[in-house]
């Protein structure tokens, strides 16, 4: 909506003029080093993999009130930051986070209003371009797929190909053309909220050259790409590549690829989920993810248990140890009710 664009940029101008003091309300296990407030992660861990800049540089080359977790490549500015540090799945709630640190009073109520056209909603665009996809089978895609060590039949909805998606590179800069594989973000009821693009090499043999070659467009918190029929059990995780890796062992479980590690701490399971596994790398924001998960969860009686690969991350697995060490692994990790309705015997 128009009016809450504009009170978000208005809420954001008004955080970066007070970038360290939200740095020491939201973070304060960090500490300023120069231009910089140093942290671990979006919770607050201490450490040194997220930075927030409390000023412009001279040269004007960032500015004030940016952050960006090295560790994970999550970024944005101090909205973004609050709505992960405060585990917030609504952006009427980041702002009113916002305005409550700011002592503002709330804005006044507007009527609703329909954009349509190029000002349409982020998911409305989001469908848009899903829509222009076609089915990977066959495409760069494909080949993308491939060089991760995963094979099909590739049958699922949340996956299309588009061969001429736009990119652009930032602000004032020109946008180019790249293969993409795009992914479908969902809500529980199924409707696309948002779509996930990896832009793909010319040839498909690897991501794009491009500095972000990963991006999602529309509403992703609590959301997450889905590969079969959620039920009462379901496995969660970050990256598409990652669960698909895990479909190939376990062809029968649901999952959810949630695309980050910040966004599989909030997902936001069905309601008829009574168990789930979280699919965890072996990194902080990995561990973060599943503690954070744990802690909203099983408040809400869902079992929550955890899935480790053998190295770092699962399609890493898959491509070093092949399908069947990965799956020998991630079987004595299943609770024995699992493996008798989703692994098949033998």
């Amino acid at each position: 909506m128009a009016g809450i664009s504009h009170e978000a940029r208005d809420l954001s101008e008004r955080l970066t003029a007070r970038a360290e003091q939200v740095c020491r309300h939201y973070l304060p296990q960090g500490r300023r080093e120069g231009r910089y407030w140093m942290v671990g992660d979006v919770a607050g861990t201490p450490g040194r993999s997220l930075f927030v800049r409390l000023s412009a540089s001279p040269a004007a080359r960032g500015a004030a009130g940016k952050w960006i977790d090295a560790a994970t490549g999550e970024h944005g500015d101090l909205l973004d930051l609050i709505a992960a540090n405060r585990t917030l799945r609504r952006l009427r709630e980041v702002l009113d986070e916002a305005r409550s640190f700011l002592a503002l009073p709330p804005p006044p109520p507007e009527p609703p209003v329909q954009f349509v056209g190029r000002h349409a909603l982020p998911s409305a665009r989001a469908r848009r371009l899903f829509a222009r996809g076609r089915p990977i089978a066959g495409t760069l895609a494909e080949n993308y797929l491939a060089s991760r060590g995963l094979a099909g039949p590739w049958d699922f909805a949340a996956l299309r190909f588009h061969p001429n998606c736009w990119h652009w590179r930032g602000q004032d800069l020109p946008r180019d053309e790249w293969p993409a594989l795009l992914a479908a973000i969902t809500d529980n009821q199924g409707a696309i909220t948002a779509v996930h693009r990896t832009w793909l090499a010319r040839d498909g043999s690897d991501k794009a050259p491009l500095e972000t070659p990963r991006r999602a467009m529309g509403a992703v918190l609590g959301h997450a790409v889905r590969f079969g029929v959620m039920q009462d059990t379901m496995i969660a995780g970050e990256g598409i590549e990652t669960m698909l890796s895990l479909h190939m062992a376990l062809p029968a479980m649901p999952m959810a690829a949630c695309t980050s590690a910040n966004h599989l701490a909030l997902f936001e399971p069905p309601s008829s989920l009574t168990r789930l596994y979280v699919a965890r790398d072996r990194d902080p924001a990995g561990v973060m993810a599943f503690d954070s998960l744990t802690a909203r969860l099983t408040c809400e009686g869902i079992e929550v248990l955890p899935l480790d690969p053998i190295e770092d991350d699962f399609n890493g697995d898959l491509m070093r140890h092949g399908i069947d060490k990965l799956k020998a692994a991630l079987l004595p990790q299943l609770d024995p009710r699992d493996l008798e309705s989703f692994v098949e015997p033998g």
